[in-house]
């Protein structure tokens, strides 16, 4: 019988995901401190690596192509020890992750959050649509084992150092199987 990959990694891979404005960077950012792993912002590896086909005026975003991103990505997820940061999740190959968090954050904060950041007002209402109906759960519930997603309140700072205990803590108990 064939090893799954997470079998044969010695550091699983987390996915954060979740609307825009929910906290992910922010979560990935200071989890990949506390545990040492690698933390991949999509977004970002998107702009540097040019793996987009072009830019969607409509929603003041890259037009990333999955298809890169995943070639991009495929080596380094077979490593381990990697926080990948996403507001999508159903395009990446369910071997790579050993646990998808989805950050879920109150509509009246995340208004604030995303009104500080200067969106449109279009941009602000399909990602409150979003959120509101839970657009990224059920896609990461579509896309993953049931057993590995999770989904965790990102309201404030205290809920972000909970999950960042939490995430930890699953962490340092994850094993392989022999």
């Amino acid at each position: 019988m064939a090893q799954r990959d997470s079998d044969m990694r010695k550091k699983p891979n987390i996915l954060i995901t979740g609307t825009p404005g929910t906290g992910k960077t922010t979560t990935a950012s200071a989890l990949a401190e506390a545990t040492q792993f690698r933390h991949i912002n999509i977004g970002d590896l998107v702009k540097e690596k040019n793996l987009h086909d072009g830019w969607d005026d409509q929603f003041d975003c890259y037009i990333i192509n999955e298809d890169l991103v995943c070639d991009e990505l495929e080596d380094i997820m077979e490593e381990g020890g990697n926080i990948v940061d996403y507001h999508g999740c159903d395009f990446f190959p369910e071997r790579w992750f050993d646990q998808v968090v989805v950050l879920q954050t109150d509509n009246s904060v995340l208004y604030d959050r995303l009104s500080k950041r200067g969106y449109s007002e279009t941009k602000i209402s399909n990602n409150m649509e979003c959120e509101i109906f839970q657009v990224l759960l059920e896609e990461a519930k579509e896309s993953y084992p049931e057993g590995i997603v999770v989904a965790l309140r990102s309201d404030s700072i205290d809920d972000i150092t909970n999950n960042i205990a939490t995430l930890t803590h699953w962490l340092t108990t994850w094993k392989t199987v022999p």
